[in-house]
């Protein structure tokens, strides 16, 4: 298979979301550094990385402003267009070592590009195996190797099929003043989620498709079974 990180491009419109007020307790900016980063494809930013106090699950996640972001967060203050956010879960295996069996690494190097170009943030969230853990994840792989499915495996462990909360993105994205995104997904979830924890999600826009021959099952179930906007060209539904 190729990879395919031009495709399923459209932006949709999230117009049924709903915005709730937020109940949590707000959290607030801890530090921020700046940080040259170089992929190994050559590809060269800066980011302006954030840490953060009061997350409501204790965590070290992260926040990294690329590109133009303070201006997208001025024209945001003035009612226009919302920067580019992508919250990016946590994969050591995809993001570190390349593995195949998932487009986490693939997706993270294109998102960090794309937020560059035009202004905004990569929430780098730690929350690996949607949730359950690295080891966990490790386990579901044996499963998958079994015949189970991503989802099927991690309920075989006696988890949830995805057990991510965005409770603390949206208060990352609210202490920097991003009450509003343009989500950069293909996860209606993620969405779904932030805007019940008040952050306003203008449109959500899908990454490419970063498919190959390992991976085309893992994407294949992600697209049929939580809708996620995957455009796979001629894989059966």
């Amino acid at each position: 298979m190729t990879t395919c990180p031009t495709r399923a491009r459209r932006a949709h419109r999230v117009s049924d979301v709903p915005t709730v007020p937020y109940a949590e307790p707000a959290a607030a900016v801890r530090t921020r550094v700046v940080v040259p980063l170089r992929f190994p494809d050559g590809y060269a930013t800066t980011a302006d990385v954030v840490t953060f106090e009061g997350l409501v699950d204790g965590k070290e996640h992260l926040l990294l402003g690329l590109g133009a972001w303070r201006e997208r967060l001025d024209t945001l203050a003035q009612g226009g267009p919302a920067p580019l956010v992508r919250p990016h879960s946590e994969c050591l295996t995809g993001d570190v070592f390349g593995s195949q069996r998932c487009d986490c690494g693939p997706q993270l190097r294109e998102a960090v590009e794309r937020i560059t170009d035009e202004g905004g943030f990569l929430l780098y969230l730690r929350q690996e195996g949607r949730g359950i853990g690295l080891y966990a994840k490790l386990d579901a792989y044996a499963l998958q190797d079994a015949g189970l499915d991503t989802y099927e495996a991690n309920v075989a462990l006696g988890r949830g099929e995805d057990e991510r909360d965005y409770r603390a993105a949206a208060q990352m994205l609210r202490a920097v003043g991003a009450d509003r995104v343009r989500l950069l997904s293909n996860n209606p979830d993620k969405a779904r989620q932030l805007g019940e924890y008040g952050v306003g999600v203008d449109e959500r826009v899908p990454t490419g498709v970063h498919l190959s021959a390992a991976n085309e099952r893992y994407l294949t179930v992600k697209r049929d079974h939580t809708a996620h906007t995957l455009d796979l060209g001629g894989l059966s539904a």
